[in-house]
C-alpha cells in the first residue's frame, strides 16, 4: 500500500504491497533536508605515458589511476539515472563520494579498492556496490552496479564535475506560490502534470504559523486523497497514546493484545513487542504469506482479522536473534489491529477519538462520510490509467487513511509543536494526553539505515533533523515531512500512484523542502541521461 518502486531502488518491492517508496540510491527527503556534500576531489585527468629513455629493455606500461570524477547512466527499462563518482585513491583511505545527480543526492559516502585495473565499491548507505574494470587508457569504468538486481553501468572520465543548480534564498510560505508557479510550468506543460494525465497535486505548506495549500492539475485544494503508509504515523502515534494513558506498554508482547490462542508462546527467548511492530524490527516479512486477493484492482479488501490471525499463528512472535530495521507492512497492520483489540472497538473508531476528532481532523477517515466521498479525487495508477480505490481491511493501521492538505497540515502542525495544541484539544480526555503522545511519538528507537533513525514510525533524518514518511496505493501517492528546527512542514498529495523510479510525491516535497530553506532544489522535470 506504501509505495514501490522498480528496479532503481535499494529494498525490492511488490507492486501491490504497502512497501516504503524507497527507490535508487537514497530515500528522497535524505537529500531534501540534509545540509550541502562535501567539496568534490579534485579531477585527475587519465594519466598519459611519458616516453621513456631508449634502452635495451622497454619500459613497462604505467597503470593508469581510476581516480578522477567519473560520469554514467544507469538504465532500467524507460527509466534512466545519471550517477557521478568523485574518487581520490592518493588519500588514505581512499577518497569516495557518489551523486545520484537526477534524485539530487550528492556526497554519498562510499568506499573503494584496486587491484591492477579491478575497482570494487561500496556503498553502505544504499546497500549497493560497484565492480568495474579501468580500461587501458584510463578514460572508461566498465561495470556492473548492483542494488537488489544488477545493472551495467559504465562510466567515462570527466574533467570536471557536475555543478549544482544555483542557489535560491530561502522562500518564504506567503511568496511560495509564485515560485511552484514557474518551477510546475514545464511539469503541467508535458510532464507529470500535463493535461493528458488527468493528473493532480494539493501541496501543504505551513511555516512558523503560517499555512497556503497549492492545487495544480485536476484535484482541488480540498480534494481528498488516500494517504497510503503515511498511516503508519497516525498508527505509532495512536501507540503512543495508549501508553500515554496507561492501556499498553511499549514493551508489551503483541501477543497479549490479540484474543486468547490467536498465537503461542515462543518456546524461548524473547517475542516481539509493540515497540518491535512500530520500529519495524520485529522481524516479520512485508508482507504476509498468505495474501491472495480476489480482486487485483482492490487487493487488500478480502485480507481480514481471520486471514491476519492465521497467518501470526503460524508465522509465531519470536524475535529474530540479531533484530534490525526491515520494513513490514503486516507488522505495522498487526500492531492497529492489537490496539483496537485491546481498547473494544474498530481501528477507524479508535482513530477518530484518539486522534483526528480531538485535532479535528474531520476530513479524515477510512470509511468515507458521502459529502468525502464526493470530494475523493478518482485516483490513477502508474501510467494514468484509472484506479479503483483501495479498501483496506485488517491490515488499515498499514495504509487505509484518506485525508485532505488542509487536514494533513492541522496533522503536521501538532507534530511541529507539541506543546503549542489548540485549546479545543484537550476538551476530551484523549485530548489530554496528546500533547505527551506526540512528544513520545518523536523519540528515536533504533537505526533504520546509515544516516536515519526510526522514532515510532516517523523516520528522522539525521543531518537535518526532518521526520518524514511516504505512501502511495494503486492510484495515489503522498509525501509529508516535517522539521521541528526549522519550524516547517510539507505534505503532496497526488492522485496519482507511482509511475517510474523518481515518485513524483516525493521529489515534490522535496523540491517544495529545499526552496523554503535555500538549498539547491530537486528537479521537477523529467530525467535526462
Amino acid at each position: 500500500m506504501l509505495g514501490v518502486g522498480r528496479q532503481l531502488r535499494w529494498a525490492p518491492v511488490k507492486r501491490r504491497t504497502l512497501a516504503p517508496l524507497s527507490f535508487f540510491f537514497v530515500l528522497p527527503l535524505t537529500a531534501a533536508a540534509c545540509g550541502g556534500s562535501p567539496p568534490p576531489p579534485s579531477a585527475a585527468p587519465a594519466p598519459v605515458a611519458s616516453a621513456s629513455p631508449s634502452s635495451a629493455t622497454p619500459a613497462a606500461t604505467p597503470q593508469p589511476s581510476a581516480s578522477g570524477i567519473w560520469l554514467g547512466t544507469l538504465h532500467a527499462g524507460a527509466a534512466s539515472l545519471r550517477v557521478q563518482l568523485r574518487l581520490d585513491l592518493a588519500q588514505t583511505p581512499p577518497a569516495c563520494k557518489l551523486d545520484s545527480l537526477d534524485q539530487h543526492s550528492e556526497g554519498i559516502p562510499c568506499t573503494a579498492s584496486v587491484t591492477g585495473s579491478k575497482l570494487s565499491l561500496d556503498v553502505p548507505a544504499v546497500r549497493g556496490s560497484l565492480e568495474a574494470t579501468l580500461s587501458p587508457d584510463g578514460n572508461t569504468l566498465d561495470g556492473t552496479w548492483t542494488q537488489g538486481a544488477p545493472l551495467p553501468l559504465v562510466l567515462t572520465r570527466q574533467t570536471s564535475a557536475l555543478a549544482s543548480e544555483p542557489t535560491m534564498p530561502p522562500v518564504d510560505v506567503a511568496n511560495l506560490k509564485d515560485v511552484l508557479d514557474k518551477d510546475l510550468a514545464a511539469v503541467l506543460a508535458t510532464g507529470e502534470l500535463a493535461p493528458a494525465t488527468d493528473a493532480g497535486v494539493s501541496i501543504g505548506v505551513v511555516q512558523h504559523g503560517v499555512r497556503r495549500i497549492f492545487s495544480y492539475g485536476t484535484v482541488k485544494p480540498d480534494s481528498v486523497f488516500e494517504i497510503g503508509s503515511i498511516t503508519k504515523t497516525f498508527t505509532g502515534l495512536l501507540l503512543a497514546q495508549s501508553v500515554q494513558q496507561k492501556k499498553v506498554r511499549l514493551d508489551e508482547p503483541v501477543r497479549a493484545l490479540l484474543p486468547a490462542g490467536t498465537v503461542a508462546a515462543p518456546a524461548s527467548g524473547p517475542e516481539i513487542t509493540l515497540l518491535d511492530l512500530s520500529a519495524q524490527r520485529s522481524g516479520l516479512p512485508p508482507m504476509p504469506d498468505n495474501f491472495h486477493p480476489a480482486d487485483q484492482t482492490n487487493p487488500y479488501a478480502d485480507y481480514d482479522k481471520k486471514a491476519l490471525y492465521a497467518f501470526i499463528a503460524s508465522h509465531g512472535v519470536a524475535m529474530p536473534a540479531k533484530p534490525e530495521f526491515g520494513y513490514s507492512n503486516i507488522g505495522v497492520g498487526l500492531l492497529g489491529q492489537a490496539l483496537a483489540e485491546r481498547a473494544g472497538t474498530s481501528y477507524e473508531a479508535l482513530l477518530k477519538k484518539e486522534i483526528t476528532g480531538p485535532l479535528g481532523m474531520h476530513d479524515t477517515a477510512v470509511t468515507l462520510s458521502a459529502p468525502l466521498r464526493a470530494r475523493f479525487v478518482p485516483g490513477h495508477d502508474g501510467k494514468h490509467k484509472p484506479a479503483h480505490a483501495w479498501d483496506i481491511n485488517a491490515l488499515v493501521g498499514a495504509g487505509g487513511i484518506r485525508s485532505t492538505a488542509a487536514d494533513m497540515l492541522t496533522y503536521l502542525e501538532a507534530q511541529l509543536h507539541p506543546d503549542h495544541l489548540p485549546p479545543t484539544v484537550s476538551a476530551t480526555p484523549e485530548g489530554k494526553t496528546l500533547a505527551a503522545a506526540l512528544a513520545a511519538s518523536h523519540v528515536l528507537q533504533g537505526e533504520a539505515m546509515p544516516g536515519m533513525h526510526i522514532a515510532l514510525n516517523w523516520l528522522r533524518v539525521d543531518e537535518s533533523g526532518s521526520f518524514w514518511h511516504n505512501g502511495a496505493t494503486g492510484g495515489y501517492s503522498a509525501c509529508a515531512v516535517f522539521n521541528p528546527d526549522a519550524d516547517f512542514a510539507v505534505v503532496v498529495l497526488s492522485n496519482t500512484s507511482i509511475g517510474g523510479d523518481r515518485p513524483f510525491t516525493d521529489v515534490l516535497a522535496a523540491h517544495v523542502a529545499q526552496r523554503l530553506v535555500g538549498k539547491p532544489a530537486v528537479p521537477l522535470g523529467p530525467t535526462s541521461p
